[in-house]
């Protein structure tokens, strides 16, 4: 009789035994994006006490902190007017000691059309609101994968957060295939796809054309209710945190309604 093995995704070995911090380029500092960079200073704190080198992280995002996102995000009213990714930054570097790094900017290629090697990292999170800038991520990705190599750099992975009102989804992807061990207890999956590519006619059907910003709170939570980001980034956050202590995963992500109470994993296939 034939069994079916259950498919997992194991972990590429170099975020188990890395010889340097883990890199990772988060894109976005808004209302999830600010909450993952939180989570991230637990698990960098958590990863080291582990014997783990940790992670430095870079966060991208060119906009400035305005009186609508005070209460949502996580910006005091004396950072109104400041760069979102330098205050936040900052913030974290002098509670926590880090030396993780503020790239207040879009994530895209420079003027002539290049990829900066420095600008590439393992690990990829965007916590964007627009389709665009996720297809631009991805052509990125795609294309640093066939011109950088080192271990440092070397893109592995890219989890995506996006939200709606109520509702959202964390997707986790390769960048390329990973090496498995050979398995005779697992379906071992080398791929998981980009967003871009298994959901790409969904988003562009998604795509909102009003990107008029919000002038208050009420404003944007009537856009995003006001603990969607935070649950996304939580759970996001720790399937990424599983990743790093099983070394393996049966799920690539999720599909969470707040509205209801309602997470449905998605497995790895």
């Amino acid at each position: 009789m034939n069994t079916i093995k259950t498919a997992v995704h194991f972990v590429d070995n170099y975020l188990i035994a890395p010889t340097n911090p883990i890199t990772i380029n988060l894109i976005g500092a808004g209302g999830t994006g600010s909450k993952v960079l939180t989570a991230l200073l637990e698990m960098n704190h958590s990863l080291i006490e582990f014997g783990h080198p940790g992670l430095f992280v870079t966060l991208w995002d060119d906009d400035t902190i305005t009186t609508a996102n005070l209460g949502r995000q996580k910006f005091a009213r004396s950072e109104v007017g400041l760069l979102k990714s330098v205050a936040i930054i900052n913030k974290a570097n002098r509670n926590e000691g880090t030396n993780w790094k503020a790239q207040p900017s879009k994530f895209e290629r420079d003027r002539f059309g290049n990829i900066n090697e420095k600008a590439i990292a393992n690990i990829t999170i965007t916590c964007v609101d627009n389709v665009k800038a996720r297809f631009d991520v991805a052509e990125i990705l795609k294309s640093s994968k066939k011109a950088f190599g080192n271990d440092r750099n070397r893109p592995l992975y890219w989890l995506d957060f996006g939200n709606s009102q109520h509702t959202g989804q964390v997707i986790l992807a390769t960048v390329g295939s990973i090496d498995q061990p050979e398995s005779k207890k697992y379906e071992t999956v080398a791929s998981l796809p980009f967003i871009t590519d298994e959901y790409g006619e969904l988003l562009k059907q998604s795509e909102k054309e009003d990107d008029t910003p919000s002038c208050s709170l009420p404003d944007a939570l009537a856009k995003q209710d006001l603990f969607i980001n935070g649950s996304l980034a939580q759970m996001g956050c720790d399937l990424l945190w599983k990743l790093f202590r099983n070394g393996m995963t049966q799920s690539k992500g999720f599909f969470h309604n707040l509205k209801d109470y309602r997470t449905t994993p998605i497995k790895v296939a």
